[in-house]
């Protein structure tokens, strides 16, 4: 966990994600990134330069019409002191049964982000913080690149004019194997995800393309080097300047 804090104060005071008073709602699907991103959050209150709150913020998409168990959730939030709120959604069948969706990924982020956008903002927060690491930057630059033929990503911070809301991702300069050793050492309730279409993802597909290039074709420490060329292209706001 101290890696994970360490990488996650970096960024954080690299991209001036968090000022004295923020109160941060904490995206969390129920998955290792965005529990061990919670834990970390909640523990850097005791030595962070800027006083911030936290708000746990879970949306359920109740895959195959039942709804998920987040008891453990709640009750790690219990632990922590961290109000927690949980939102039912008929998302899934909206997605998979109503719209039959043959591309049903790119609408569920769609319309689960846009669902923690209103939620964070009816708790009267001011930021929005999610869970995604280093490994999730360089595979969405890939994507965008492969499937779109776009030099792209999402930023570490940006500003919701319509909703008043800044999204943070203060884990940007963590691996994925940080996170995931700091969530097993820590033991953290994680839920298996029981979305249809986990593990078979364009997402997916691109991140075993990268990681074969790592191990089979020499390309080595192929994310910290994408990493640092969208730092120094000043891309989407990963600039070194910042």
């Amino acid at each position: 966990m101290q890696i994970l804090m360490s990488r996650m104060r970096a960024a954080m005071q690299k991209y001036d994600m968090v000022h004295d008073g923020d109160c941060i709602a904490v995206g969390v699907s129920g998955g290792k990134d965005s529990l061990a991103m919670l834990y970390a959050l909640s523990e850097m209150r005791r030595f962070y330069p800027a006083k911030y709150t936290l708000h746990a913020l879970s949306i359920d998409p109740q895959f195959g019409g039942r709804p998920c168990d987040y008891s453990q959730i709640e009750r790690l939030c219990e632990r922590l002191d961290v109000p927690f709120t949980l939102k039912r959604t008929q998302l899934y069948d909206i997605i998979f049964n109503q719209r039959n969706e043959q591309n049903p990924c790119s609408l569920c982020a769609r319309m689960r982000r846009g669902l923690l956008h209103d939620e964070a903002k009816r708790l009267g927060c001011n930021k929005l913080a999610l869970g995604h690491h280093l490994d999730d930057a360089v595979v969405t630059f890939y994507m965008n690149l492969l499937n779109g033929g776009s030099i792209a990503c999402f930023s570490p911070v940006s500003y919701l004019s319509r909703k008043e809301l800044h999204l943070i991702r203060p884990m940007v300069f963590a691996t994925e194997r940080e996170v995931e050793r700091a969530a097993n050492r820590l033991q953290l309730p994680v839920i298996k995800s029981s979305c249809p279409a986990d593990g078979v993802t364009e997402r997916q597909r691109v991140k075993q393309l990268i990681d074969s290039l790592e191990r089979q074709s020499g390309y080595s420490s192929l994310y910290q080097k994408t990493l640092g060329a969208m730092q120094r292209a000043h891309i989407d706001g990963w600039g070194t300047d910042q």
